[in-house]
């Protein structure tokens, strides 16, 4: 199947790392296996765990507020804990926590009714399931992998028929999850402890498939996914195809009382902006409290950020990447005609911007959100060589605090010189 196209042109969307984990406030699974926290310390938050302010209403409007496209909820992270009423096993929030309801439910509902599309975050690994930890991955990737007893079986001790179990353990709860909540896109993630063939990566993709063939899939499904996933950083190179950056909105993916250091909106505009000019999306991630409510700091920061998109808009959707690095000093983004180029500005620009090696010319330039125009003249060039395009600054009432844009109305589709000049 074609990867969907409402997916690259969503721009940025909103990650949920909800779990009983944020009772205590100890890291989602790796506290336990990592041995920072008991087993049994971690699985006593069970009993803790209320989604008694849970609310996924709020949460759909406060996303939308926040210019997101979509959401990914973790249905069940790698502590096997599902936030619906699964058949397979009895670790949910339903059965286990009094919480007592599916968790689920509610959110795809809540998202489809503003309009949302609808994710999922799935592990494929269970540190909690009797059969998980019965093979090996032939070639582990780390020391921690090959050795921790939650992940791997010790040596000798294999057991195919457990692993089997496990895998018809996992389809079963992926099954519930595409047919009961038709997912428009699926995050797996722990890929790294089997090895594709292991994981039986073909069977589980022909069941989602299935169940609905427009189902996006994340690159944590291996060959069978979609989009790839790089976490808490711009990459340098943009990945090739589809693409989205993965960032905690502080420190942390789910809640964490102790971490205060949340990124400034500031912050947050440089990351979505940098992202989207290289063609990718931003999934930003918050951590709900175990009552179900977002932290103040972090609604603050999604609202911000939905504010300077919400200003900016025409310079966000249905955009592609931009220039290539050296032609502009910051990212920029293009209209899908090509004919309208964006500049993003994170300093208020002092006397001129510049644009090197645009051979198309310029109709007229604008700051967008004020619509204020702006003086333009080009300096230089020499035959097929273009020079330097020279765009005088806005004035300081039309600069805005995070990034201002300037849309550089082109006299026909973008064209770029990238030669070495005359010699």
């Amino acid at each position: 199947m074609p990867m969907q196209p409402w997916f690259s042109d969503a721009k940025l969307g909103v990650f949920l790392h909800y779990g009983i984990y944020a009772v205590d406030g100890v890291a989602e699974s790796w506290s336990f296996y990592t041995g920072d926290v008991p087993h049994s310390t971690y699985m006593k938050q069970l009993d803790g765990f209320t989604a008694s302010a849970y609310d996924p209403v709020a949460w759909a409007d406060l996303f939308a507020r926040a210019g997101a496209r979509y959401a990914v909820l973790t249905a069940r992270h790698h502590d096997g804990v599902a936030l619906w009423d699964t058949a397979h096993g009895d670790l949910d929030v339903v059965r286990r926590t009094p919480a007592g309801r599916d968790l689920v439910a509610g959110y795809a509902d809540a998202l489809r009714e503003k309009g949302l599309k609808v994710g999922l975050y799935y592990s494929h690994s269970d540190w909690n399931h009797p059969d998980y930890a019965s093979a090996v991955h032939p070639e582990p990737p780390n020391d921690e992998v090959r050795t921790n007893r939650y992940a791997s079986a010790a040596p000798g001790e294999e057991d195919p028929a457990a692993w089997r179990r496990y895998l018809a353990h996992r389809d079963g709860q992926v099954g519930e999850l595409v047919s009961r909540y038709r997912p428009d896109l699926l995050w797996f993630d722990g890929e790294w402890e089997r090895s594709e063939e292991q994981w039986g990566l073909d069977d589980l993709a022909a069941l989602i498939l299935a169940g609905n063939p427009e189902t996006v899939l994340n690159a944590r499904m291996l060959r069978h996914g979609d989009y790839a996933t790089p976490e808490q950083g711009v990459p340098l190179t943009r990945p090739d195809g589809p693409w989205e950056l993965c960032l905690t909105v502080n420190d942390s993916w789910g809640y964490r009382g102790q971490d205060h250091n949340q990124k400034s909106v500031g912050m947050l505009v440089r990351y979505f902006t940098e992202t989207i000019a290289m063609g990718g999306n931003l999934l930003l991630a918050v951590g709900p409290r175990e009552d179900g409510t977002i932290p103040a700091p972090q609604v603050s920061r999604l609202e911000g950020l939905g504010a300077w998109i919400a200003r900016h808009e025409e310079a966000v959707y249905g955009t592609v990447a931009g220039l290539p690095a050296g032609h502009h000093y910051g990212p920029s983004t293009l209209s899908a005609d090509a004919r309208t180029l964006y500049l993003v500005c994170f300093d208020p620009p002092r006397e001129t911007v510049s644009i090197r090696g645009l051979l198309t010319g310029i109709r007229r330039v604008r700051v967008v959100g004020t619509g204020t125009e702006l003086a333009h003249r080009n300096t230089g060039g020499l035959g097929n060589v273009p020079g330097v395009r020279w765009i005088d600054a806005p004035p300081a009432e039309d600069v805005d605090p995070h990034a201002t844009v300037l849309a550089v109305e082109l006299e026909g589709p973008l064209e770029l010189y990238q030669g070495a000049g005359r010699s």
